[in-house]
Protein backbone atom coordinates (compact mmCIF):
# COMPACT_ATOMS: atom_id res chain seq x y z
CA UNK A 1 0.00 0.00 0.00
CA UNK A 2 3.07 2.42 1.00
CA UNK A 3 4.45 1.87 -2.56
CA UNK A 4 1.21 2.60 -3.77
CA UNK A 5 1.16 6.13 -2.15
CA UNK A 6 4.66 6.87 -3.51
CA UNK A 7 4.18 5.72 -7.15
CA UNK A 8 0.85 7.98 -6.67
CA UNK A 9 2.39 11.32 -5.33
CA UNK A 10 5.36 10.82 -7.69
CA UNK A 11 2.70 10.89 -10.87
CA UNK A 12 1.25 14.25 -9.52
CA UNK A 13 4.95 15.48 -9.01
CA UNK A 14 5.94 14.49 -12.43
CA UNK A 15 2.93 16.18 -13.80
CA UNK A 16 2.94 19.38 -11.30
CA UNK A 17 6.33 20.35 -12.37
CA UNK A 18 5.56 19.46 -16.07
CA UNK A 19 2.28 21.80 -16.24
CA UNK A 20 4.68 24.43 -13.93
CA UNK A 21 6.84 24.05 -16.74
CA UNK A 22 4.97 24.26 -20.32
CA UNK A 23 2.83 27.14 -18.61
CA UNK A 24 6.25 29.28 -18.07
CA UNK A 25 7.23 28.29 -21.84
CA UNK A 26 3.32 29.47 -23.39
CA UNK A 27 3.84 33.05 -21.08
CA UNK A 28 7.49 33.53 -22.21
CA UNK A 29 6.18 33.11 -25.74
CA UNK A 30 2.90 34.91 -25.44
CA UNK A 31 5.32 38.05 -23.93
CA UNK A 32 7.21 37.99 -26.84
CA UNK A 33 4.36 38.08 -29.52
CA UNK A 34 2.68 40.91 -27.25
CA UNK A 35 6.19 42.69 -27.23
CA UNK A 36 6.56 41.96 -31.16
CA UNK A 37 3.22 43.54 -31.85
CA UNK A 38 3.66 46.52 -29.15
CA UNK A 39 6.91 47.54 -30.87
CA UNK A 40 6.32 47.54 -34.63
CA UNK A 41 5.51 50.84 -35.54
CA UNK A 42 2.09 51.26 -38.02
CA UNK A 43 2.95 50.97 -41.27
CA UNK A 44 3.84 54.27 -43.03
CA UNK A 45 1.29 55.51 -45.47
CA UNK A 46 4.16 57.19 -47.78
CA UNK A 47 6.84 54.37 -47.87
CA UNK A 48 7.52 53.13 -50.97
CA UNK A 49 5.85 49.73 -50.90
CA UNK A 50 2.37 51.34 -50.12
CA UNK A 51 2.86 54.03 -52.66
CA UNK A 52 3.44 50.79 -55.41
CA UNK A 53 0.46 49.35 -54.61
CA UNK A 54 -1.69 51.87 -53.95
CA UNK A 55 -0.22 53.17 -57.87
CA UNK A 56 -0.76 49.83 -59.26
CA UNK A 57 -4.37 48.79 -57.33
CA UNK A 58 -5.24 52.42 -59.26
CA UNK A 59 -3.85 51.29 -62.54
CA UNK A 60 -6.13 48.16 -62.07
CA UNK A 61 -8.99 49.74 -61.40
CA UNK A 62 -8.69 52.13 -64.58
CA UNK A 63 -8.41 49.49 -66.64
CA UNK A 64 -11.14 48.05 -64.59
CA UNK A 65 -13.47 50.94 -65.46
CA UNK A 66 -12.16 50.75 -69.17
CA UNK A 67 -13.18 47.07 -69.64
CA UNK A 68 -16.21 47.76 -68.14
CA UNK A 69 -16.86 50.81 -71.18
CA UNK A 70 -15.81 48.36 -73.22
CA UNK A 71 -17.92 45.32 -72.53
CA UNK A 72 -21.04 47.29 -72.15
CA UNK A 73 -20.85 49.46 -75.80
CA UNK A 74 -22.08 48.50 -78.28
CA UNK A 75 -21.41 51.31 -80.41
CA UNK A 76 -18.70 52.09 -83.35
CA UNK A 77 -16.40 53.01 -80.37
CA UNK A 78 -15.37 50.09 -79.60
CA UNK A 79 -12.39 49.77 -81.44
CA UNK A 80 -11.29 53.37 -80.78
CA UNK A 81 -11.27 52.41 -76.66
CA UNK A 82 -9.37 49.03 -77.06
CA UNK A 83 -6.93 51.03 -79.14
CA UNK A 84 -6.30 53.39 -76.55
CA UNK A 85 -6.01 50.63 -74.06
CA UNK A 86 -3.07 49.49 -75.82
CA UNK A 87 -1.30 52.84 -76.46
CA UNK A 88 -1.90 53.39 -72.39
CA UNK A 89 -0.35 50.08 -71.86
CA UNK A 90 2.51 50.32 -74.49
CA UNK A 91 3.35 53.20 -72.78
CA UNK A 92 2.98 52.23 -68.68
CA UNK A 93 5.33 49.31 -69.82
CA UNK A 94 8.93 51.16 -70.51
CA UNK A 95 8.25 53.02 -67.03
CA UNK A 96 7.49 50.15 -65.37
CA UNK A 97 9.86 48.14 -66.42
CA UNK A 98 12.33 51.60 -65.25
CA UNK A 99 10.90 51.50 -61.44
CA UNK A 100 11.71 47.85 -61.51
CA UNK A 101 15.12 47.68 -62.52
CA UNK A 102 15.79 50.47 -59.98
CA UNK A 103 13.96 48.91 -56.73
CA UNK A 104 16.42 46.61 -54.97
Amino acid sequence: MAEMVLIAMTIVAIVLITGLTLNGIVDKVMQGKRLAHEVRPPADPHSPGIREIAERQQMIEDRLRVLERIATDRGSLLADEIEALRRDTLALAPAQRQTENVAP
